[in-house]
């Protein structure tokens, strides 16, 4: 029977297994954004976790701090680097979030953690989703990521849960491990990003 200890033990297995594999590749990383990001290779955010239990989210840092005239961070566009592109296209960004797996905060494979200022806006069923440990990718990411909408994230996230099973995870292990290969349903252009979620249903409200 595939429950939640059995996934918990296969996530550390397979956590430390890859993070040894990778971490010659994790190191040169590191190196390069020392040099580019001023000094601050890894970019933390606060995301929901298991039961919407805060936690700190780990991933490369991608963007630098170039300033707008007004002294304002500039767009996401303009501080998105040539190296911090390329580490999204390829997903090599979310390597540190391997660490986040071995700490008991995420599994390889469950809903994406998103931001807390969400946990507002989900309807009770879409609620569902935080009922397990979030992932590294999951069924909405090897289904459209971030090509779908809100409504089609949350309604596959749901899926998940109530169909968790072995046989899943490993479908969306090799789908994943597929896409990055293919390049495949990777957004990079962050123009091309949807509305926050919190946005977005407030302007549903308001309508």
């Amino acid at each position: 029977m595939y429950n939640s200890k059995m996934k918990r033990l296969l996530d550390i297995l397979l956590a430390l297994t890859i993070f040894i594999l990778v971490s010659p590749v994790m190191l040169i990383i590191l190196l390069v954004l020392l040099f580019t990001t001023g000094g601050q290779p890894i970019f933390m955010q606060e995301r929901a976790g298991k039961n919407e239990g805060p936690f700190m989210l780990f991933k490369f840092r991608t963007m630098n701090s170039v300033k707008a005239p007004d002294g304002e961070l500039a767009s996401d566009q303009v501080r998105l680097t040539a190296f911090g592109r390329f580490l999204r296209k390829s997903s090599l960004d979310e390597l540190p979030q391997l660490i986040n797996v071995i700490c008991g905060q995420m599994s390889l494979i469950g809903p994406r953690p998103l931001f807390m200022r969400y946990l507002d806006y989900y309807r009770p069923i879409e609620k569902k989703r935080h009922s397990v440990r979030p992932g590294i990718s999951g069924w909405a990411q090897v289904n459209g990521r971030n090509n779908a909408n809100w409504d089609e994230r949350l309604r596959m996230d749901v899926f998940y849960v109530e169909n968790v099973s072995f046989k899943l995870d490993v479908l969306i292990i090799y789908k994943t491990v597929i896409n990055i290969i293919l390049s495949r349903d990777v957004v990079v252009d962050e123009t091309y990003l949807i509305a926050d979620l919190n946005e977005e249903r407030q302007a549903d409200v308001v309508r």
